[in-house]
């Protein structure tokens, strides 16, 4: 990077941690710091919603999974304005009412102590490590696009927002999310703009579009029902619905955001234009990846977009032979240009005939250099085992670091940092109450002094701090990032939805059976996960009524082993 760039990356940098502190000045207990005192309004809850939702890897990798696969990524959120819907009319209430601070209090109110635990246990469990991911990610991508330490990269992603999370609490968090994802959308703005700028003087806006949907990357839509499918709006849908639900009714991450606003009202507000504004915002990331990909139609791509790995092959004794194909790649990378100006002009002057001609000659040769870039893959694999054959979660950054000007791609590093920032942090606060409240404060000290509670929140906010740092050490290689916290999320979130669904609508199920069940439950989901029965999505559904028909099943026969 330029020295312009170091200079817009660390003053943004510096700038959020100095705010982030400065807003939580003054005295706190633990009602301010995990509940913000319940005084954000609903637009504050909003954008801290938005930005613990959305990662680093949001921004990352979406732009990169549309250039590969299309934009039918988006229908994995059609179920989240529904979910919203319910949230609002069951969670909401309920856990204001409780005035909880952490949503698995409540269950030990409705069932019992163990069953509080187990769902407590698999939060702590699936966000630890998930926030981990979240470090590794943008961390994996800057090491290697930007020459950077990997280790000391994550060291600093993890390490300055642990600063001012372990000092300043949910407020800081919550009002650093808000200037974050500012500074964010306007990075990300200026990227698409420059996309559409950065190509020929007579390819528009208008032009690019048509040519990224007949290359099928605005498949925004797909209608046809299959269980392996990943993104269909069925699964979208239905899994989707299942998965936000449990998301934003079950995690403390988030459901730490809307309980610190002023009433039902407000919460309920943020909820619902959460669900309003997911949806078109997801939309516009994925669109930018695949204008991404029309501007790699019109100017040469390279073999493998994680360079850093391909420069590590080119020293084995695969080189010549990896060399060789890109030679290959490279030609039909010319031949590509030729084809998409055709294509082009043939839009333009709406000659059907032309359309659909230019388009299967464009297609062809798409393929072949798809088929040139397999080949390359299999090519890396075989040279280095242990490297990252998956290269989608670099697509965008190289964009960004090989075309942009100067001091914007200072600006889209420090968005990296801030998008990680705004959902690790969160991540920890949401971890450290889960711990204090449900864990240290229930189980080991029951009878401590406020200020002792309080010096604890803070050293499990460091601890957890820590924990995931480590965890980002270990996580390399693990594919579409994006993907990754999502399946992962899919193999707990279905059976806790299932555990509060039963809590709230099945009042004459008890505790015994409801814990039974969902023990039962996770074990089936993870079997059928490894076994790559269905798509993940739909283990969020099937792990929720899993756990909800065997708890229906066991309680006839406990009341009936009670009688006796």
């Amino acid at each position: 990077m330029s020295s312009l760039d170091w200079i817009v990356l660390v003053a943004t940098l510096s700038f959020i941690v100095l705010y982030g502190i400065w807003k939580s000045r003054g005295k706190q207990n633990m009602e301010s710091y995990f509940l913000g005192n319940q005084s954000m309004p609903w637009y504050i809850v909003l954008l801290s919603i938005i930005g613990t939702q959305a990662s680093a890897i949001t921004f990352i990798s979406a732009p990169g999974q549309a250039y590969t696969d299309g934009m039918r990524f988006v229908q994995y959120y059609f179920g989240l304005p529904l979910a919203m819907v319910v949230l609002c009319i069951t969670f909401v209430p309920i856990f204001h009412k409780l005035k909880v601070y952490t949503a698995y209090e409540f269950l030990e109110q409705r069932f019992d102590l163990k069953t509080r635990t187990l769902t407590a246990a698999l939060f702590l469990i699936q966000r630890g490590l998930s926030t981990g991911i979240s470090i590794c990610a943008p961390s994996i991508i800057l090491s290697s696009l930007l020459g950077w330490n990997l280790y000391w990269t994550n060291l600093i992603m993890g390490g300055l927002l642990i600063i001012y999370t372990v000092a300043g609490g949910t407020r800081a968090v919550s009002y650093t999310q808000t200037l974050q994802l500012v500074v964010i959308f306007s990075g990300m703005f200026l990227a698409g703009w420059m996309v559409v700028h950065l190509l020929p003087a007579d390819v528009g806006f208008k032009e690019a579009l048509q040519v990224s949907g007949k290359m099928n990357k605005l498949n925004v839509i797909v209608t046809k029902f299959d269980w392996n499918d990943k993104y269909n709006i069925w699964s979208g849908l239905i899994g989707g619905f299942f998965l936000a639900l449990s998301y934003f009714g079950t995690d403390q991450s988030q459901v730490g955001r809307y309980l610190t606003a002023k009433s039902v009202r407000e919460s309920r507000l943020g909820l619902l234009m959460n669900g309003l504004v997911k949806v078109p915002m997801q939309f516009l990331i994925l669109l930018i990846g695949a204008l991404v990909f029309v501007f790699y139609l019109y100017f040469r791509a390279p073999l493998f977009f994680n360079e850093a790995q391909l420069q590590r092959v080119y020293a084995t004794s695969q080189g010549p032979a990896l060399h060789e194909l890109e030679t290959q790649y490279n030609t039909l990378s010319t031949e590509k240009q030729q084809q998409v100006k055709t294509l082009a002009a043939a839009l333009e002057k709406k000659e059907e005939t032309a359309i659909s001609t230019a388009k299967e000659a464009l297609q062809a040769t798409e393929d072949k250099a798809q088929k040139v870039r397999s080949e390359a893959v299999m090519l890396i694999k075989n040279a280095d085992p242990t490297g990252d054959a998956n290269d989608t979660n670099y697509i965008f950054l190289h964009f960004v670091v090989h075309s942009l000007p100067k001091g914007l791609v200072g600006l889209l590093i420090a968005i990296i940092f801030l998008a990680a920032w705004g959902s690790i942090a969160a991540a920890l606060n949401s971890l450290a109450s889960t711990t204090v409240v449900d864990v240290y404060k229930r189980l080991y000290k029951t009878e401590e002094t406020p200020e002792k509670y309080m010096r604890m929140s803070r050293i499990w906010t460091l601890i957890w701090g820590v924990f995931c740092i480590a965890v980002a050490q270990f996580a390399s290689g693990l594919g579409s990032l994006i993907e990754v916290v999502n399946i992962l999320g899919s193999w707990f979130y279905g059976v806790t939805l299932g555990i509060f669904l039963v809590a709230f609508y099945l009042k004459r199920i008890r505790g015994t059976a409801t814990f039974c069940a969902a023990i039962t439950a996770q074990i089936i989901v993870l079997i059928l996960f490894w076994q790559e029965k269905v798509s993940f999505l739909w283990l969020n559904a099937i792990g929720c009524l899993l756990v909800i028909a065997i708890a229906l099943v066991l309680q006839p026969f406990l009341n009936r082993r009670l009688a006796k």
